[in-house]
């Protein structure tokens, strides 16, 4: 397999030519539906990135003192606890939290956003304001809110022009949430978080920021920022087993209506009646995710200490590089949300803080996304992601309302990855496809496939039993 077709400057190679950090699985071969293997490229950090091998590493150190937390005597319940609740200063770092900000383990950041549904201030019975978000939100970002008095506000072709638009819809009063993004799911754009809340504030509400995205690829500090509640995932963040948080204050989330009524969450249970505690037990019932808030922890420790110019560079280079690439093959379009968005962070300006991460959307002409991607995997060993990215309404404001690709990398990526990605679709707009694909469980997959699976691995399709997303 080549990539000489579209070699990079060695300038890109100095700043991205090997991973800057080692993931656990980095090395795994793929079988090609042509025959052989080649090693996996996954370019799909935006799903969910893979484990850093320090924390792959820290979970085998701890998981023989895995144990039941908080009410245990015993010796490992207690290492346990401790390892639990130490978790949540190493998160308030990470982030830049207050002293008193609360932090709460979940299960994503989709668990985190519906606990805030539920700790929305109340007026009388009712809700005291609404909560206002923009068209290009994730589902997470999206769905809790429609439960609850709402706005919404189509995001303009600028960012700047968006901004106005926010500051326009608060200044009509009674908005007690902003809800955005930290950055695109679908683009990669970064939104101007401290402008943002800057102007939530001015005009009485507080600001929630969805950093699924944004956590993984920049500094984030809420205090400086001046954010009011923050929410990210760990499987984003190359922490596996399956947890969540959410940093903020603690008046709303200490009245609101704790998030899993349950053990650990009440001061006094009564047969008909209960007394709830405050603080994270609040909203953490039943026994927690031990193993999910440490590996979490540990993943913000490895990042906290990378260089920030180092870390930037490698990721600008990769993007850049694909990008250009990308433009320069005939019948590829890139997309993105904003004309003023810059093309790596921004430190200055009329909105600071903005940009792009590691995250490129496009489309082949010609071609359905699903298709594209299962000739990338099947024919080349690439992973990327096809279809909507739950961001439904921002895919059909983008003209694609039947899906685009996204590519997305970080910290175990190098600059091949981006390579044999270009490579691969050049091939596919000279060539064609080099096998034929049919859908079944409403994904394209190979005909007639008969690559085997690792023997501990059920060996069915990897689309089988999905939910496909469909346009009506």
């Amino acid at each position: 397999m080549t990539t000489a077709i579209f070699p990079a400057a060695p300038e890109f190679h100095a700043l991205a030519g090997r991973p800057l950090a080692a993931v656990t699985g980095a090395e795994i071969l793929a079988p090609l539906i042509t025959g052989g293997h080649a090693r996996y490229a996954n370019l799909d950090y935006g799903a969910s990135a893979p484990a850093l091998s320090v924390v792959s590493a820290y979970l085998n150190e701890i998981l023989p003192y895995y144990a039941s937390v908080h009410r245990g005597a015993g010796y490992a319940s207690q290492i346990s606890t401790s390892v639990y609740e130490n978790a949540r200063d190493i998160v308030r770092d990470f982030v830049g939290g207050r002293p008193d900000d609360s932090v709460i383990f979940t299960r994503n950041t989709t668990d985190s956003l519906n606990l805030l549904a539920g700790c929305l201030p109340l007026r009388d019975g009712r809700p005291a304001g609404e909560v206002l978000y923009l068209d290009i939100e994730h589902h997470a970002n999206l769905l809790p809110w429609q439960n609850v008095p709402h706005r919404s506000v189509v995001a303009a072709p600028t960012l700047a022009a968006t901004v106005d638009r926010l500051r326009d819809e608060l200044a009509r009063g009674g908005v007690s949430l902003l809800a955005v993004t930290g950055a695109s799911n679908v683009t990669g754009e970064i939104l101007p978080i401290r402008t943002l809340a800057a102007l939530a504030h001015e005009y009485g509400a507080r600001i929630v920021v969805d950093a699924a995205q944004l956590a993984p690829h920049r500094r984030i500090d809420i205090a400086a920022d001046d954010v009011d509640y923050l929410a990210f995932s760990g499987h984003k963040l190359y922490a596996p087993f399956g947890a969540g948080v959410l940093v903020g204050r603690t008046d709303w989330l200490d009245a609101g209506t704790p998030h899993l009524a349950g053990g650990g969450a009440v001061r006094d249970a009564r047969l008909d009646s209960v007394s709830w505690t405050t603080g994270p037990a609040r909203h953490e019932g039943g026994s927690p995710n031990v193993l999910g808030a440490a590996a979490l922890a540990r993943a913000t420790q490895v990042i906290a200490a990378l260089d920030p110019e180092q870390w930037q560079g490698h990721e600008d280079a990769i993007r850049s590089f694909l990008v250009e690439g990308l433009q320069d093959i005939d019948g590829v379009s890139v997309h993105r949300i904003f004309a003023d968005s810059p093309p790596a962070s921004s430190s200055g300006g009329d909105l600071p803080g903005t940009g792009t991460i590691g995250v490129v959307n496009f489309s082949v002409e010609g071609y359905d996304a699903g298709l594209v991607a299962a000739y990338l995997s099947a024919e080349h060993g690439i992973g990327l992601r096809d279809g909507r990215f739950c961001a439904h309404p921002l895919l059909k404001r983008l003209g694609l309302p039947a899906g685009s690709l996204r590519a997305s990398f970080g910290l175990g990526s190098r600059l091949e990855d981006a390579e044999r990605l270009l490579a691969g679709l050049h091939q596919l707009r000279q060539t064609g496809l080099g096998w034929d694909y049919v859908v079944d469980a409403g994904r394209w997959v190979p005909a007639n496939d008969t690559r085997s699976y690792p023997h501990w691995a059920p060996n069915t399709p990897g689309t089988a039993g999905a939910a496909p997303c469909t346009v009506d």
